[in-house]
């Protein structure tokens, strides 16, 4: 059997099946453009990984994806990186309160329901928004219905004070509105191990008025960092991110986000966003029927009883976890960001 024990979320997991999970989030990031997080999180929890370990390393499998992503837009010029230093700064505020908020609810011994209750909000809500979305965009399609759009629309946001001219995107706006938003992102992120450009990467078109084009680049670009400091927060306080784990889920989501994002050219997008919508709503409808009736999270266990001898590199893990949080949160961090790397230029040269 190829199952692993992981000895920060204290549970086997099977890699195979991992790796293949993974992949297939990744694969679908890659091909749809929106992040995998929404759904990579909450399947951790269903394959028995508890909601506090699926969080954080949620989110450090989100960095690996962003960074592979981040330098494919790269490569093509189309990252605006004045952008996504604004989110930046928000998301690094949001991400500070958002664990506070996580450690207060984890302490009262509520998390799991917090976790839970959110989850089926949000998946519940932008599955629905996902679905209706694609389906009026292919009603319009198949009546050749063709809708003209200003280049910019001014919303009051765009006129708040602090005004910064951004070159690459050409705008003039409030450096309030991507501040705000990033501090957005960062507190979903950090509660939720999601990386929220689901909610970004459509206020940055139809809110603050990036070209489209740039969208996707600066959206990873920023999650970039707000996802180290995720993830370096969640190894301090918390110490839940799984060094097993984050290896496992990098090597699979990074492999599967170049690959769809390799065809993502030849397929109906919208027919895409509908069928991913569809299963949004499976997994927001489970999270409220294991609320509510079930009461059981997580809610498919594939774990074992018996906990295995340790060798020297899992108990090397244990106390580094707890002993040196800072170090071996780097060093997670590092081991995300150098698959992403190593996979996006292997990619660029062979593919």
């Amino acid at each position: 059997m190829l199952d692993i024990y992981l000895p920060i979320a204290e549970v086997y997991i099977n890699i195979p099946v991992l790796l293949l999970i993974s992949a297939i989030v990744g694969f679908l990031t890659g091909l749809i453009g929106i992040g995998g997080g929404f759904l990579m999180t909450p399947i951790l929890i269903f394959l028995g990984i508890s909601p506090i370990y699926a969080v954080g390393n949620g989110a450090n499998n989100i960095l690996a994806a962003s960074v592979s992503g981040t330098l494919a837009h790269y490569f093509k010029k189309q990252i605006d990186i004045k952008m996504g230093v604004l989110i930046l700064i928000g998301g690094l505020i949001g991400s500070l309160i958002g664990v506070e908020i996580f450690i207060f609810f984890l302490k009262q011994g509520s998390i799991n329901n917090v976790i839970s209750i959110l989850y089926c909000g949000l998946l519940s809500s932008v599955g629905l928004m996902m679905l209706i979305e694609s389906l009026s965009e292919i009603k319009r399609i198949r009546e050749k219905k063709f809708i003209r759009r200003k280049l910019h629309n001014h919303y009051w946001i765009h006129n708040l004070p602090f005004k910064v001219r951004i070159h690459a995107s050409k705008l003039y706006i409030s450096a309030i509105g991507p501040i705000f938003f990033g501090i957005v992102i960062g507190l979903i992120s950090s509660i939720m191990g999601v990386g929220g450009g689901f909610i970004l990467v459509p206020v940055l078109i139809y809110v603050i008025g990036m070209p489209a084009r740039l969208v996707p680049g600066t959206s990873l670009f920023a999650m970039i960092f707000v996802m180290i400091i995720v993830t370096l927060l969640h190894a301090l306080e918390n110490n839940t991110i799984d060094l097993y784990l984050v290896m496992i889920l990098s090597l699979g989501s990074v492999l599967g986000a170049q690959l769809g994002s390799k065809i993502s050219s030849k397929l109906a997008g919208e027919e895409l966003r509908a069928i991913l919508s569809i299963l949004i709503l499976i997994f927001g409808f489970k999270f409220g029927y294991d609320l509510f009736f079930s009461k059981i999270i997580p809610s498919i266990n594939i774990t074992n009883i018996s906990i295995p001898d340790f060798n020297n590199f899992t108990q090397f893990i244990i106390n580094a976890s707890t002993q040196y949080p800072i170090i071996y949160g780097l060093a997670s961090v590092s081991i995300a960001i150098l698959i992403g790397v190593l996979i996006a230029y292997s990619f660029r040269k062979i593919v």
